[in-house]
């Protein structure tokens, strides 16, 4: 299965946010929509950075309570690791096990179209596993 194919039955919904946001602001956002990562996207909604909780925490942990008026430009990850819709999701898999993070935005000509959670790869894979003991099952009890 292809990420085009994920998005298709998860959504498209992607949280962002300018650089210019405070940590607080987005701390708020994380916590109010239940989401683990927000996209920071320029004035042109081209990915700039992103900042998950653990960016969150690590920033709260160096540097106190003071880190929740900084610009989450200040904090953000600029390195950010996408992929396009055409990525099997076992190629991204691969990808987010070996660089430890857990959102991947998605992008289609520099402009994003979705983000994939390593929750969303996991519930994916049980899902075909699930259809493939299911499959078994029928021919073990009609062969």
């Amino acid at each position: 299965m292809n990420i085009a194919s994920l998005l298709k039955a998860k959504g498209r919904a992607v949280a962002t946010a300018r650089a210019e946001a405070s940590l607080l602001e987005i701390a708020s956002q994380l916590s109010s929509k239940g989401i683990g990562a927000i996209v920071i996207v320029s004035e042109r909604d081209e990915v700039i950075g992103i900042i998950s909780e653990r960016d969150v925490v690590k920033a709260i942990g160096a540097r106190g309570v003071s880190a929740l008026s900084l610009a989450v430009g200040e904090i953000m990850t600029r390195e950010v690791i996408s992929c396009t819709e055409d990525r099997t999701i076992e190629d991204l898999m691969g990808i987010m096990t070996a660089g430890r993070f857990r959102h991947v935005p998605v992008v289609e000509g520099g402009r994003l179209v979705g983000i994939v959670s390593i929750g969303d790869v996991v519930k994916n894979h049980i899902a075909e596993v699930e259809m493939e003991v299911s499959a078994m099952k029928d021919y073990l009890s009609t062969g």
